[in-house]
């Protein structure tokens, strides 16, 4: 199955997010948190990042939800700091991080592939709320 990593700047926000993830996917779906600094600053840490896409790893891919900025730099550190096999089959995804998470754990849970959560998740961006 897909696993999802969310990276915030802020560890509450990705916590947050896991949560409402976890909700939906009945425990289904790794969805692992990648906020903050390592002493818990507001920020982003590539070696927390990479950790986190090990661990959400099951095989199947791994998709990488990033608020903003410098999450995206850290993330790209992060892949550059797994091996080539193991990057090949991760992806992150331009999706807000509420809602392409939302889409991407209910995707991911019935046993779509990587490019179709992939999908799923872009497909957030023209969501309308009202």
């Amino acid at each position: 199955m897909v696993g999802i990593v969310i990276v915030s700047h802020s560890k509450k926000i990705a916590e947050g997010v896991v949560e409402l993830c976890s909700q939906m996917a009945q425990g289904e779906v790794k969805v692992i948190a990648a906020g903050g600094t390592e002493d818990g600053r507001i920020g982003t840490d590539a070696v927390k990042i990479m950790e986190a896409i090990k661990k959400a790893n099951s095989g199947d891919g791994v998709l990488i939800l990033v608020d903003m900025g410098s999450a995206i730099m850290s993330t790209q550190l992060a892949l550059d700091l797994l091996d080539e096999d193991f990057k090949n089959n991760v992806v992150i995804v331009d999706a807000p991080i509420v809602e392409g998470s939302i889409g991407a754990v209910v995707q991911a849970s019935i046993g779509s592939c990587l490019q179709e959560v992939k999908k799923v998740a872009e497909e957030s961006k023209n969501l309308k709320k009202i």
